[in-house]
């Protein structure tokens, strides 16, 4: 088997995402039509449909496979890094899974949080903490093959955050003449 070979559930999860495509581009454009129509500027509304769209469309794939069960108990490791350090010598499609799986999970509400809301990057932080402590408390009380993982959530963590900073040129913390001006 190739080691980065994707199973037959993910492979499945991104396909139908990668099929929803359009229809997340409709509701985007619907909502954007809807807020025109309410009085809002164009360039506003779109910018805000484009990211609350952007955010849970985003997001839903990754949660999904994170909160689907696997055989076995479940496992937990609350000693930050210990998982980090069994990746050395972990196969690669692992280390991919793991590291990319982990950083993505929050990362599109971590980039479109902050273009759609006046939130920082602490409150990326602390909302990215606390949806991914969640996450494993879910993982840990409900569902089997699991690894309830501090690594996981610090991981989860810092994939918000470097998302935030990637969008921060388009963010919505400005003056009100600022807001005026570019018509937010």
């Amino acid at each position: 088997m190739n080691p980065l070979a994707v199973n037959a559930l993910e492979s499945t999860t991104l396909a139908v995402s990668f099929a929803l495509l359009p229809l997340a581009g409709a509701v985007a454009w619907l909502l954007a039509g809807w807020r025109i129509r309410k009085g809002a500027r164009p360039r506003a509304a779109w910018r805000d449909s484009i990211a609350e769209v952007a955010l849970v469309f985003g997001s839903m794939p990754l949660l999904f496979l994170g909160l689907t069960s696997r055989e076995g108990p479940v496992a937990v490791q609350l000693v930050p890094f210990v998982d980090l350090a069994d990746l050395a010598v972990a196969e690669p499609r692992v280390i991919v899974e793991q590291l990319a799986g982990n950083l993505l999970v929050f990362a599109a509400a971590g980039f479109f949080g902050p273009i759609r809301f006046r939130i920082g990057l602490g409150t990326i932080a602390l909302g990215a903490a606390l949806a991914c402590t969640a996450l494993e408390a879910v993982q840990w009380g409900f569902l089997t093959g699991r690894v309830v993982s501090v690594d996981d959530a610090m991981l989860n963590t810092l994939g918000a955050v470097l998302a935030a900073l990637a969008s921060r040129r388009w963010w919505r913390i400005l003056s009100p003449q600022a807001a005026e001006m570019h018509g937010a």
